[in-house]
């Protein structure tokens, strides 16, 4: 069984002095059998009082209010946490029953919300995509198998050309995006064949050049397979999410599963920095990480730019450097 420690900094810096900062973090791995947190240790500037609850999903939730001015704001959370591999589902049961299953519990409560599916422009397009892509004989865990890969395969992975505030039909148009954006996407190709899929926020602890997701946060689908229950699926990596992916929330969508969000009281221009470092159990004691040498997000005057402008600006920076 692994054990990762992880240091997550979330920083905000402002163009002036802001107060009354009211925030919500779900920062609190996810414990069951397959992940355990062994220690946590949460550090925020001014040292508010965090109160916590659980959601409708059952994801831990921290809300904390920031009072004093100040121009920046750390939340620097680190945490030891072990995980176990899962084992992987068995197709022992015919095709027909899984999928009938499935029309059996499309109205029960702990799954309805994760087969709804707000309509966008793309929408017909990437259904006659997913008729194109089903075989009629698979089962639901092969059919995910094959949307994951689909996924991987026709969306170009680029840092930056998104935002969370990124639309599907931009994603759509882009065919471009980090791992929210693949993850949004598989999650509606599952639904359109009415298997319920949640989004997955976390960590993904490996050292491997190979892996897509390191530096930052992560994030994933996970769908509902008949007498499985919920398989992580990685499209981003085209991989079974296992133990080296640990999980901080689970929800409809990233708006569920937000890391960090609030508000304050000021001037309305800041900047937001992430940085994520993953030691295993070999690997060295924390060493607080040089913020300014972290994957960043976007400062608010550049968010105002759409997805396709920035897509264009990164074409013709490495058009340029070629």
């Amino acid at each position: 069984m692994p054990e990762f420690k992880i240091q997550h900094v979330t920083k905000y810096t402002y163009e002036g002095l802001v107060r009354d900062s009211a925030n919500q973090i779900i920062l609190f791995p996810i414990k069951d059998e397959y992940q355990d947190v062994i220690k946590q240790e949460l550090h925020i500037t001014g040292n508010p009082v965090v109160d916590t609850h659980i959601d409708y999903y059952g994801n831990e939730v921290g809300s904390f209010t920031y009072s004093d001015k100040h121009s920046v704001m750390l939340i620097n959370s680190r945490l030891s946490v072990v995980t176990k591999q899962r084992p992987l589902p068995v197709n022992d049961i015919f095709p027909e029953q899984q999928w009938e299953y499935l029309k059996q519990i499309q109205y029960m409560v702990p799954y309805i919300d994760f087969l709804k599916q707000e309509y966008f422009e793309g929408l017909p397009d990437l259904q006659e995509i997913v008729n194109k892509e089903r075989l009629m004989d698979e089962t639901p865990f092969q059919i995910a198998l094959r949307f994951c890969s689909y996924v991987y395969q026709n969306f170009e992975y680029i840092k930056g050309v998104t935002t969370v505030e990124t639309t599907l039909d931009e994603v759509w148009k882009l065919k471009a995006g980090v791992c929210q954006d693949f993850a949004h996407i598989l999650m509606v190709m599952l639904r359109l064949l009415k298997i319920p899929a949640r989004y997955v926020s976390g960590y993904i602890c490996t050292h491997s050049s190979a892996m897509r997701g390191e530096g930052a946060t992560h994030a994933w689908a996970e769908a509902y397979i008949p007498d499985y229950g919920w398989l992580g699926i990685d499209p981003t990596n085209n991989c079974i999410a296992n133990d080296t992916h640990v999980r901080l929330a689970v929800g409809r969508n990233f708006s569920d599963c937000s890391p960090v969000k609030g508000v304050y009281k000021g001037s309305s221009g800041h900047k937001l920095e992430v940085a994520v470092n993953v030691e295993d159990e070999n690997g060295s004691p924390y060493e607080d990480k040089a913020i300014h040498d972290a994957p960043v997000l976007q400062a608010v005057t550049e968010l105002s730019k759409n997805s396709y402008q920035r897509y264009m600006e990164i074409v013709q920076q490495q058009q340029q450097q070629q």
